[in-house]
């Protein structure tokens, strides 16, 4: 079994509250709608785990595995689409929300009421208070989870559209009661990150989610969407 390392220009170990953490990236084959996420698990993570260990699994791989990957030909965006994307923060760590397709895709997902509502609030966030990310904490989980390619989207995903999966809390479950450790459906980027289901309500998402805050699993094509965290014992 090959030693796992940090990728490239990612930190292994954080110290959180004092307490330091391994974040073990583990590789994979690209995954599809053919792939069952308990078996992936099982294959590459479970061989790897250490008692104490957590799975941290990106969102992504568990939404192609149900089938949430759209090819960009079949999302027609409707006018409205157009018209929202253009208005959407672009950044180099993701697409988001800022083009029709994805846009189209959260009104579809979300509600158009929704995100009407999440972009008007937006609106206001910037105007008069100079903040912003309004619009995705009005929008929710949904829309916050909804990835487009970018410039280092791993084919054929590169001309995808992927949602959020589908109950990330039971997915955690099923998992853990496959593998026999404790999971995390996380949704972590290059700006911010969240955990989205854990096999176990013990769990503390706000805190995993700090552990992973500099997204050790990298944003571009490393093809590493799972990993561990390692609690360092003195």
């Amino acid at each position: 079994m090959a030693e796992l390392q940090p990728n490239e220009g990612k930190k292994g170990m954080i110290e959180v509250d004092g307490v330091q953490y391994l974040r073990l990236p583990i590789s994979t084959h690209l995954i599809t709608k053919d792939d069952n996420i308990c078996d992936v698990a099982e294959k590459y993570g479970k061989p790897q785990l250490q008692p104490g260990d957590i799975l941290f699994i990106s969102e992504k791989i568990v939404a192609c595995t149900q089938n949430r990957a759209i090819p960009l030909k079949d999302i027609k965006p409707r006018k409205l689409a157009y018209t929202l994307s253009r208005h959407v923060t672009k950044t180099p760590h993701g697409i988001g929300l800022g083009m029709p397709e994805t846009m189209e895709c959260a009104l579809q997902e979300c509600g158009i009421l929704r995100i009407l509502f999440a972009a008007a609030v937006s609106v206001i966030g910037k105007k008069l208070f100079k903040k912003k990310g309004w619009f995705y904490s009005v929008a929710g989980y949904k829309a916050r989870s909804i990835d487009g390619p970018c410039h280092n989207t791993i084919p054929p995903y590169n001309h995808y559209v992927v949602l959020g999966p589908v109950k990330p809390d039971k997915v955690a479950a099923e998992i853990k009661e496959r593998i026999g450790f404790d999971t995390c459906i996380v949704d972590i980027n290059d700006l911010e990150g969240q955990i989205l289901g854990t096999s176990s309500k013990a769990l503390d998402k706000k805190l995993y989610a700090r552990i992973l805050k500099d997204n050790p699993l990298g944003q571009d094509d490393q093809q590493t969407p799972m990993g561990i965290i390692r609690k360092v014992t003195v």
